[in-house]
């Protein structure tokens, strides 16, 4: 969840606050880290970038059927991600989702949205997809938030073979490399041995996007199925005064940099604008127009589109929070106000801007 690059210039941009937590292990730590500028972010950087090595990416025969309606979802579907709104966590205590709230919740997002990713197979998101099925969503990547614990990693399976019409990827973890949980190396291992055991779902990790510049990177960008990247210019320094329409040619750019290094699709999976607080700058028409912006930046292809982040507000999160060392603890307002719909499911002016969809039709 963190953007550590500039829109064209050097420098050091301040990253954002990272959820780096599994989930009911341990309270939830969430960073504001310094990262230095690794490179010039320009129209020209993919150029450039595609004359020092070519695109990698998995190429598994087995996960093909389900990696082209992945494709298809990307071009002409509207992701999405999704956490319950009943799912909260306070001083590491987790409460579960039910499936009548999760019921609800997407009963709310599926006249607008069609394609969901999550962030958790466990904590009642067992219930997701089949509930995302009964209500005719398109696509669902699921994210498997420890990829570690083999329960989870078995659920999120469980959901791949009954679901092989919905289920179109795996998000294996979130920041892990980022965060200093995981190395390239050993997700490359999980990786592999995951290709053995499900060979029919696509793979892919979820980072923010400058992990996969970096060179020790690249064998693992050639085992992934597709891209999932975290691009925020909302925590770069220049975003409070720049135009939204410099933060969608930020989020435009990065993605035709990191085409250059992965041949799979790619999804930006966070990108967005708080609403609140205001004092910070943020607010619904300033959600509503980058979303609005970017659409027209970043048209949706087979190849490439992003997801709306996220689809509800979680009071929670503000709260639920620790300083990086050396930095004061305290409140994160902004990280509760996420969404494109209040807590309560009430759409905010980004989403009643989403014309309704009409392919594949909701259920009445």
């Amino acid at each position: 969840m963190d953007d550590s690059f500039r829109r064209d210039s050097g420098g050091v941009a301040e990253g954002r606050l990272c959820h780096s937590r599994l989930p009911g292990s341990h309270p939830q730590k969430m960073q504001r880290l310094i990262i230095p500028l690794l490179a010039a972010l320009s129209a020209a950087a993919p150029a450039a970038a595609a004359g020092a090595a070519q695109p990698a990416c998995a190429t598994g025969q087995a996960a093909a059927p389900a990696l082209a309606r992945l494709r298809t979802a990307l071009a002409h579907g509207r992701f999405v991600t999704y956490q319950p709104t009943a799912l909260t966590v306070s001083d590491g205590r987790i409460v579960s989702a039910d499936a009548a709230s999760i019921r609800a919740d997407l009963s709310v997002l599926r006249p607008r949205f069609d394609s969901l990713v999550t962030y958790d197979a466990i904590h009642g998101a067992e219930e997701i997809p089949a509930i995302a099925a009964a209500l005719r969503f398109r696509a669902l990547i699921i994210g498997v938030w420890n990829p570690l614990d083999e329960a989870e990693l078995r659920a999120a399976g469980d959901a791949v073979r009954r679901h092989p019409d919905l289920v179109v990827g795996l998000s294996l973890g979130n920041e892990l490399l980022f965060a200093g949980r995981s190395d390239p190396g050993a997700l490359g291992s999980l990786i592999a041995r995951l290709h053995e055991q499900l060979p029919q779902a696509p793979l892919s990790v979820s980072e923010p996007f400058h992990i996969y510049y970096r060179e020790t990177a690249a064998p693992l960008l050639g085992q992934l199925d597709f891209l999932l990247a975290n691009v925020h210019p909302v925590f770069q320094p220049w975003f409070r005064d720049a135009d939204d329409g410099a933060s969608a040619r930020f989020v435009a750019n990065v993605v035709d940099r990191l085409a250059a290094v992965h041949c799979g699709p790619i999804l930006v999976k966070e990108t967005g604008v708080p609403t609140a607080p205001a004092s910070a700058g943020y607010n619904e028409a300033r959600q509503a127009s980058f979303y609005r912006l970017l659409r027209e930046r970043l048209p949706a292809t087979g190849g490439r589109a992003f997801a709306y982040f996220a689809a509800f507000d979680a009071p929670w999160r503000a709260y639920d929070a620790l300083a990086a060392p050396g930095a004061r603890p305290g409140v994160h307002p902004e990280e509760a106000h996420w969404g494109l719909y209040g807590a309560d499911r009430e759409p905010k002016q980004a989403a009643r801007e989403l014309p309704p969809l009409t392919s594949p039709p909701s259920p009445p």
